[in-house]
């Protein structure tokens, strides 16, 4: 049974895990720096199976104007089995007030890009706004 509770940097190990499985290895390079961010996020919410960190979804910025969602990822054999929907609601509905909530992804994720706009979310362009970003580090 999965359940949903908080959890913090001192899973660091396992997220670690979760990450190079996926293959969002751009989060492996600095231990030290990936702790940090984690111990700056607005809010973390994990989704636990016995125990074990099966997948989450992690925010930051400052919850009243500003929300970003910056991962929001599940074990592939855990996909499909509603977590991800899970987690994605309760922060739409946590932040529900928040002014600018806002998820990036690659624009070639055909998946992702489905997911976010069955939430009715919208694109920046859509909404009459553009992004900037500066090359990644």
């Amino acid at each position: 049974m999965i359940v949903y509770k908080e959890f913090d940097s001192s899973f660091i190990e396992t997220v670690k895990d979760i990450y190079r499985k996926e293959s969002w290895n751009s989060y492996l390079k600095d231990d030290a720096r990936l702790v940090r961010a984690f111990d700056k996020s607005l809010y973390i919410l994990g989704a636990f199976d016995n125990d074990e960190l099966v997948g989450f979804i992690r925010c930051i910025g400052d919850g009243e104007h500003t929300l970003i969602v910056q991962d929001l990822i599940v074990r592939h054999e855990y996909q499909q089995r509603g977590i991800g929907t899970y987690l994605f609601k309760t922060i739409l509905q946590k932040y529900a007030d928040v002014r600018m909530f806002i998820v990036i992804t690659d624009i070639e994720d055909v998946v992702d890009n489905k997911f976010y706009q069955s939430f009715n979310l919208k694109k920046l362009k859509d909404m009459h706004m553009v992004g900037y970003i500066r090359e990644f580090l």
